[in-house]
């Protein structure tokens, strides 16, 4: 489908930004593009117009104009229905929102910012790694997965057969997480994620939007 109206805003390697062209992908839309570097020391002008704390994705549509990932996500899911990524059952529902909170409230950090970062990342950046972030990220990232594990186990949502809002929230930072083989020897201490994480890692969308690290600029 083709929507010359959609534009997105981001960072090739956000983990947010990814979530966005995950949805839009599944949802067959076609959108303009515009890279934003929100860690350099200066930002376009104008940006902090559409998003005055400076962070990333934006998304505008149609002259609106909207911040914060898991709006965006829902906004898209409303407005393009088909396919739906949103269940139906208020319970799955209920826990779709519980893993974006998840993810969001106590993922994100341990599974991107601490080991990720610290033990890819930052290394192809030239830049100091912390041992220390290393492992307390590891320490909360079992923490989180176990959490995760539950939810798979139950089968409302993280099943891999019916996608979620839930699922292209998570899938890239899990994606970003089993880049050292810690994190993946950790994922694969939950069978029921990775069993998902073998599901959903196949789906075109989520190979066509992998970030390519060799692009990372050193230091």
């Amino acid at each position: 489908m083709a929507d010359p109206a959609i534009a997105l805003l981001g960072y090739r390697f956000s983990v947010y930004t990814r979530i966005v062209r995950l949805v839009l992908a599944e949802k067959g839309l076609r959108y303009g593009y515009t890279e934003i570097d929100p860690f350099l020391p200066e930002l376009p002008c104008g940006y902090e117009d559409l998003h005055p704390f400076g962070r990333v994705p934006v998304l505008v549509h149609d002259g609106f104009t909207l911040y914060e990932t898991a709006a965006i996500a829902r906004y898209l899911d409303k407005r393009f229905p088909d396919p739906a990524l949103t269940p139906d059952a208020p319970e799955a529902v209920a826990r779709m929102q519980q893993v974006i909170g998840i993810v969001d409230s106590y993922g994100y950090r341990a599974l991107v910012r601490q080991v990720f970062s610290h033990l890819v990342f930052r290394p192809l950046q030239g830049a100091a790694s912390s041992a220390d972030e290393v492992a307390q990220g590891l320490r909360e990232s079992r923490r989180v997965l176990r959490a995760l594990e539950t939810i798979a186990r139950e089968g409302l949502v993280l099943d891999g057969e019916t996608p979620s809002l839930a699922d292209f929230h998570l899938a890239p930072m899990i994606d970003y997480f089993i880049r050292p083989q810690e994190g993946a020897a950790i994922l694969q201490d939950h069978p029921a994620m990775a069993a998902w994480w073998d599901r959903v890692s196949i789906r075109p969308s989520v190979r066509e939007t992998r970030p390519d690290l060799s692009q990372v600029p050193g230091g």
